[in-house]
């Protein structure tokens, strides 16, 4: 009798063991899934603030496409981890709709007649939404998501891009320079974006006739900066010049 209340005591305890183990196996699976979760729908909310930045550039339908499916394959993630998700569902299906509606072929807008924002920090924005679509972009190519040649024209495209932006937000600031009459400081502006111009390893039109516009401007100020040191200092000579007769006048007596 004795016996066998010591092995029910064992088993109870192995069942115990092995139920606490199932249940901390559940917790675990349940945990994984929950930050699973949590990181597909970062990269939904993340793909989707880009895309949002997209739509004020002028990109191709190309890249549209890529963060399009990107959206689509974290929803698909999401809704494997959760199936009885209906919101998750539909959302899955209004992505596959836009997907299927994207015609990557299109070819891509020009940049030539893209504006600059006004606001300093709309362009602050932009310059970041464009290096967050680069960093997608990259991001993607490298989980084997797109082709190494498209990865290349898009990037190559959204370089441009930032370069342009970067260039023309120079000259703009070196121009206000200009107008406040701060000459330093616009020759400042225009050297800084006459170096990214000639960074450039292979120029294109816009990089050319940029660098030429920007180095006549330069050359301008640096000009007026040379006439106005020298005026300065013949000023200083006047001044000089006029306290040494002041000094060595003759004495009028009174």
């Amino acid at each position: 009798m004795f016996t066998i209340v010591i092995i029910l005591i064992v088993a109870l305890i192995i069942v115990a063991i092995v139920i606490n183990a199932i249940q901390q196996h559940k917790e675990q699976v349940e945990a994984e899934r929950r930050a699973e979760a949590a990181k597909q729908k970062s990269i939904v909310d993340e793909t989707e603030d880009v895309l949002m930045a997209a739509a004020q550039m002028p990109v191709s339908q190309q890249l549209i496409l890529i963060l399009n499916k990107r959206v689509l394959n974290a929803l698909q993630s999401m809704y494997e981890l959760n199936p009885k998700a209906m919101d998750i569902k539909q959302r899955v299906k209004d992505a596959q709709e836009r997907v299927d509606a994207i015609k990557p072929e299109q070819l891509a807008p020009p940049t030539d007649n893209f504006m600059l924002p006004e606001n300093d920090k709309q362009i602050i924005m932009l310059i970041q939404g464009i290096k967050k679509l680069r960093a997608l972009l990259r991001s993607e190519n490298s989980k084997g998501k797109v082709d190494t040649h498209v990865f290349l024209d898009e990037d190559k495209r959204l370089e441009r891009l930032q370069l342009k932006v970067n260039v023309e937000t120079l000259a703009k600031r070196a121009r206000g320079a200009v107008q406040s009459n701060m000459l330093g400081s616009a020759r400042q502006y225009f050297e800084k974006a006459i170096a990214a111009l000639n960074a450039q390893p292979s120029p294109d039109e816009y990089v050319i006739s940029k660098r030429q516009e920007l180095e006549h401007q330069l050359q301008t100020i640096q000009d007026n900066l040379r006439n106005a040191n020298a005026a300065d200092r013949a000023k200083r000579k006047d001044a000089e010049r006029d306290d040494l007769d002041e000094l060595f006048a003759p004495k009028k007596k009174w």
